[in-house]
Formats: C-alpha cells, sequence, structure tokens
C-alpha cells in the first residue's frame, strides 16, 4: 500500500521551514500532497491561485509531491484522497499543545489517519510566514527564508500594499 500524508497549512507564503518539512517527509512517504485549506474566516496576504502557483513552482523537482486546497474536515480531505497520515511540522514546545490537540481531535474523527510530527530544522526553527511577512513589509532581507519565487511575489506584494 502506498503511504500517502497530506501536508495542510495556509501557506501564506511557503517557507524554507515548509520545504525542510516536504523534502524530509518524502523520506517517510511515497507522497505527499501539500494542501491549502481555504478558510474564509482567514484574511491572507496571497490569493489561492498565487498560493497554489508559488507551492507547483517551488516543488516542481519532486514528481512525488502534489498540490491542492481543500475546505472542510482534513480527515475527511485525507480520506477522499487516500491518505492515511497527516504531516505536521513543529518549530518549538508552544506549537506543540496546540497540534496536540489537533491530532486528538482528528484521531478521534478517524482513527485510520495517523498525525506524523517532525520537528522544523533548526536553521528554520525561528521562521514563520507570518514573521516573514512582517520583515519583508519593513525592508528586511528575506531571500534565505523562502524560495526564490516567493521572495520575488513578497517584494512585489509589498510594493502594492504600502503607501
Amino acid at each position: 500500500m502506498e503511504k500517502i500524508a497530506i501536508y495542510p497549512g495556509s501557506f501564506d507564503p511557503v517557507t524554507n521551514g515548509h520545504m525542510d518539512i516536504i523534502e524530509r517527509g518524502l523520506n517517510i512517504f511515497d507522497k505527499i500532497i501539500v494542501a491549502i485549506l481555504i478558510n474564509p474566516n482567514k484574511k491572507y496576504l496571497f490569493s489561492l491561485e498565487e498560493r497554489l502557483e508559488m507551492l507547483e513552482k517551488s516543488l516542481e523537482q519532486f514528481s512525488n509531491i502534489e498540490i491542492d486546497s481543500f475546505s472542510g474536515l482534513l480527515v475527511n480531505y485525507a480520506e477522499i484522497r487516500k491518505a492515511n497520515a497527516i504531516l505536521r511540522g513543529m518549530r518549538a514546545v508552544s506549537d506543540f499543545e496546540y497540534e496536540f490537540q489537533l491530532a486528538l481531535m482528528n484521531r478521534k474523527l478517524n482513527r485510520d489517519v495517523q498525525s506524523v510530527f517532525l520537528m522544523t530544522g533548526l536553521r528554520w526553527i525561528f521562521t514563520s510566514s507570518s514573521i516573514i511577512k512582517e520583515a519583508a513589509r519593513f525592508g528586511g532581507d528575506i531571500t534565505s527564508m523562502v524560495p526564490p519565487l516567493v521572495d520575488k511575489k513578497l517584494k512585489e506584494k509589498m510594493k502594492e500594499t504600502l503607501p
């Protein structure tokens, strides 16, 4: 049986920390579906289409990656996609409680879908999409924290949104 994981997130934008989790996850899983959760209650910097494009281009070197989007319950999406795991990254102890609660709820909803956690590489432990967007907003150099296309798109977006 093929081992398929869903790696869910907003990816607004994708960071090198995300890329690290995906690349390391490929050592465990035959295929990873990188899935953008559509949450109408959340405000995003990038549109769904922009986020899909950035992920597709940033991950084009991998043949066993699929990019998708979904709404609703993650475990239902995992079942539809025939995935047997949810892949999540954790940066620090502060992530653990929230991720633990999500994993327990997902387990309650569907016992056939396992949660697998990878610790973010030390190089990326301080990065998050929010912090990177904030640094970019004020002209910080984020080139080493995101894929090249994302760096370019963030700079373009910041020019559009700043007065």
